[in-house]
């Protein structure tokens, strides 16, 4: 596990948490799309990197 695969999914988890809040807050529909997308990006890249595969 390398210092990049866990800063990738500590930034997506940290993005999750922000899905939730904006979801709860009512905030709207396209910033938490692109919150969403950001997340999952992140959080596959980061297990993508992850040095299991090898």
């Amino acid at each position: 596990m390398t210092g990049t695969s866990t800063l990738l999914i500590v930034v997506g988890l940290f993005l999750v948490g922000g899905i939730i809040s904006f979801a709860k807050q009512q905030m709207p529909k396209g910033l938490i799309v692109l919150l969403s997308i950001g997340a999952a990006m992140c959080l596959v890249a980061g297990v993508l990197r992850l040095e299991v595969w090898n």
